[in-house]
């Protein structure tokens, strides 16, 4: 894993604060009007964020796992470079759907609606959130909510192959989707207009489309400088 990839998800994830906005916003609302009228917020939608996190990095972690053990046929097919590939295009997808163009990421998230579907009941438990450590909790569990955005990061850790350089790409997305959640929790009413705006959308679908365009590039060049066999054999 290169850091330019780890600075790109990063990145990603702070741009797509115009999905987290239409994804997110209406269950941050319903954890702010569950939060107690007396005392500061932000503890809460810290802890709300940081157990979010935690399941980012959870699930980076197996499938950059399941990556490892997919390169065990590398000696036959550059599986790394072919799943870069496929991270890279989701990018550019999930950038053209922030800028409003295309639906195609909409169509990936129903892939873990079946495992969502099991997970939801448990977050009515905790419900009022009265303490951080139920924020936390919260989190976790919405922390594996059907997401595009999440899904075509989750291609980069699963080429990162390695368990731990997957969790590694989702912690530095997850820090990147840090700032946007914070603010949507604290200050919903401001910021709505602003990022749902057409030139912020313009703006943060191009931006994240070029991380894909470049990773597309570097595949390319890879296949074009070494070839089909000497790619299985060229680190990502």
């Amino acid at each position: 894993m290169t850091d330019f990839s780890i600075y790109a998800v990063f990145f990603v994830g702070l741009l797509g604060g115009v999905h987290c906005l239409g994804m997110c916003g209406s269950l941050v609302g319903i954890l702010t009007t569950q939060l107690p009228k007396e005392g500061a917020r932000w503890p809460f939608h810290l802890a709300y964020s940081t157990g979010r996190i935690t399941s980012y990095s959870v699930a980076g972690a197996l499938v950059g796992a399941i990556g490892q053990a997919g390169l065990l046929m590398r000696d036959q097919v550059p599986i790394q470079h072919l799943l870069f590939a496929l991270s890279s295009f989701m990018l550019v997808a999930l950038g053209m759907y922030l800028a409003g163009i295309g639906h195609l990421v909409r169509r990936i998230e129903g892939v873990g609606r079946g495992l969502w579907q099991r997970i939801q009941p448990l977050t009515r438990s905790l419900f009022p959130v009265s303490t951080p450590l139920r924020a936390f909790k919260l989190g976790i569990l919405w922390g594996w909510l059907p997401c595009g955005l999440v899904y075509s990061v989750l291609l980069t850790a699963l080429a990162s192959g390695h368990a731990q350089q997957g969790a590694l790409t989702m912690l530095a997305f997850g820090l990147g989707t840090l700032p946007n959640l914070l603010l949507i929790g604290l200050f919903w009413e401001k910021v709505q207009a602003w990022v749902q705006s057409r030139p912020v959308r313009m703006t943060a679908g191009l931006l994240v489309a070029g991380f894909g365009v470049y990773g597309l590039i570097k595949v390319g060049y890879t296949f074009y400088v070494n070839g089909w066999a000497g790619a299985c054999h060229v680190a990502a």
